[in-house]
């Protein structure tokens, strides 16, 4: 990546003026950013809510059994059938209407295949994960009939009491090499969507940008080989775009920070700042940016139990020639302003 000059207070207030031409959008009065904050919000009303649970003795028997069931419970590491009125939720459909979020297909998927989709960028939240493949609402249904996606995320979000409910309900699984293995072999059109780059891509998240942690991410490839799924690249046009981050130089006492705290907690915390609800506060609801969810041609994978070294080289080079290859035919459509093209930069 190329390197970013530390900011003293005044760069930094420099380069929050650059953002005045996002303020030139409506303040947030629409009832769709209700739809956007139920998402952002949920886990923190989870939390508070277990906490008010259990300042009741009265309720500690039936907390004890809901957390024996909790750890116990296999559900986020299968695949499960996503009830159908989650995909159709009117609440999701305020989120995918709100940037607007739009799925584009470039070649068809047979329904009775099993696919590993590849998702790029992070971006902070990682929005177009759930608003593309955990929904109807931004045409993937219609695309792609017959196929099942699940959404996986970090095992951690599934420790927090009834999170972890509402992300089930949404068809979100854990990231972990079970849950892979299991989801891709439970029968035809099971499919799992990884966000490739993971927490670490999030500190690379810098509109105008597509810097990705790819080049030693092989893990995906592996279970690619392992279950014989296609892999199908994806790129989110406009993920980056949604919030402004501070810069962070590698060599940025902040830059360090973060990567201490991933370290420890397995999640970055990106020094982020989006819209308030006026013209006249920034605060953290993201911007009214156009996200373009373009879902590539599948790459067929022979089922290799025990692939190689070379194996897996072989087919993480041909997978990033794919995705290279897709930016370049939709970048001028859909990052006609990039400040610079793709790049891997881990």
């Amino acid at each position: 990546m190329a390197t970013m000059e530390k900011m003293s207070s005044e760069e930094f207030s420099a380069q929050v003026d650059k953002l005045t031409h996002f303020h030139e959008q409506k303040p947030v009065r629409d009832i769709r950013v209700v739809g956007v904050m139920q998402w952002g919000l949920m886990p923190f009303i989870a939390f508070f809510l277990t906490f008010w649970i259990l300042s009741y003795p009265i309720l500690w028997p039936v907390s004890i059994l809901y957390l024996i069931y909790m750890f116990a419970d296999p559900s986020p590491e299968r695949a499960g059938k996503q009830p159908s009125w989650t995909r159709k939720s009117t609440l999701f459909r305020w989120f995918a209407d709100y940037f607007p979020f739009k799925v584009h297909k470039t070649a068809d998927l047979d329904p009775s295949g099993n696919y590993l989709f590849g998702y790029h960028p992070h971006g902070i939240f990682g929005f177009g994960t759930v608003c593309a493949f955990s929904t109807r609402a931004a045409g993937f249904d219609e695309k792609f009939p017959g196929l099942k996606p699940h959404v996986l995320t970090l095992h951690q979000n599934f420790l927090l009491p009834f999170y972890r409910e509402y992300l089930m309900l949404f068809g979100l699984r854990s990231v972990s090499r079970k849950s892979c293995d299991t989801i891709l072999q439970s029968g035809p059109g099971e499919s799992i969507v990884i966000v490739v780059g993971g927490a670490q891509e999030s500190l690379a998240a810098h509109s105008g940008y597509m810097d990705l942690t790819l080049k030693r991410r092989k893990g995906f490839v592996k279970v690619a080989l392992s279950t014989g799924a296609s892999l199908v690249p994806v790129i989110s046009f406009g993920e980056n775009e949604l919030f402004y981050q501070l810069k962070n130089d590698r060599q940025s006492t902040l830059y360090k920070v973060q990567q201490k705290l991933k370290s420890l907690f397995g999640f970055t915390v990106p020094i982020l700042i989006g819209r308030g609800f006026s013209h006249f506060y920034y605060g953290w609801v993201p911007y009214c940016r156009p996200v373009n969810v373009v879902i590539g041609a599948p790459i067929p994978v022979q089922k290799t139990p025990n692939a190689t070294p070379e194996q897996v080289d072989a087919l993480h080079e041909q997978y990033v020639q794919a995705l290279v290859k897709l930016w370049d035919e939709h970048k001028d459509t859909y990052a006609p302003h990039r400040i610079a093209d793709i790049r891997l930069v881990d």
